[in-house]
Parts: structure tokens; sequence; C-alpha cells
């Protein structure tokens, strides 16, 4: 009697502190005749066991999506320095046809372009790398899941239960 007191007493605790989890747990129907204790036993046996097996505790929230790429991007100085690099290559360029202030002039406009383009590709390859990171998480919890739900579903079925 004791013992079904604090089975109970656990279920409550753990549905309680789990909403959503509960909601998403299968229907279970007795085919042997089963008490609604007995059935409540089973249940919390092979989620215990069924998280043993895989490592996977449905009543955990999953874990949160890595942080966002740092606004501070490897080519961040690219257009000041492009731009500066280019006005000095414009500058020798420019002395050279006689005009090194015109030649300065196209070197930045164009070192500081090709630096902007160099930023926008960082950024671009940083957001294509965290969609990356966000899909390969949400593509392992679902792969520990569903190992899971099979693992309770064996557990079950083999109590005599049908899993729906």
């Amino acid at each position: 009697m004791c013992r079904t007191v604090r089975i109970w007493v656990v279920l409550l605790l753990m549905g309680s502190a789990s909403g959503s989890a509960w909601a998403a747990e299968p229907f279970v129907y007795p085919t042997k005749g089963q008490s609604p204790e007995q059935l409540e036993k089973d249940k919390f046996e092979c989620y215990t066991w069924a998280k043993q097996q895989t490592g996977f505790d449905p009543m955990q929230a999953p874990q949160a999506a890595p942080a966002p790429p740092p606004s501070n991007l490897q080519h961040e100085g690219q257009v000041v320095g492009g731009a500066a690099k280019g006005a000095a290559l414009g500058a020798i360029g420019g002395a050279i046809a006689g005009d090194a202030g015109k030649g300065a002039a196209i070197g930045a406009a164009t070192g500081g372009g090709i630096g902007a383009m160099r930023k926008r590709s960082d950024r671009r390859n940083q957001q294509v790398q965290y969609q990356d990171q966000v899909s390969q998480q949400q593509a392992q919890y679902q792969q520990k899941r569903s190992e899971y739900d099979r693992a309770y579903a064996a557990c079950i079925e083999g109590r005599g239960y049908v899993l729906k």
C-alpha cells in the first residue's frame, strides 16, 4: 500500500512538472484487465526502463538552440581596411599616371566595395552555419525521442497493453 502511494506521488510530481510532456504520451489500453493502479505502475516502470536504455528523458526540456553568431565578424574591418589598401594602391597607380589623388579615390572606392562584399559573405556563411547547427540539434533530439518511444512501446506492449 505504501509503495503504491509513493508511485502515485512520483507520477503526480512528474506530471505537474512537465505538463506538456505527458500530453505527448500515447494512449495505453490494458488488454488483460489490468487495474488503473497497475497501468500507472507499468507506465512508470516502462518510462524508467526506456530512459535507461536510450539515455533520453522525455520529461527533460530539449536543449536550447545554440547562441546566434557573434556580431564581430572576421571581416568586420574589411570595408575600412579594403578602402585604405585600395587608396594606397590607387595612389601609386595614379602617381604613375600623373594624378595620385584620383587614383587613390578610385582605389578606396574599389577596396571598400570588396571589403563590404567580404563582410556580407561572412555574415551569410555564419548564418548558414548557425542554421545547420540548429537543424542538427533538432534532428538529434528527434532521433533520441524516436529511440525512447520505441523502447517504451516495447516495454508497454510486453506487459500486455495496446499503444495508440
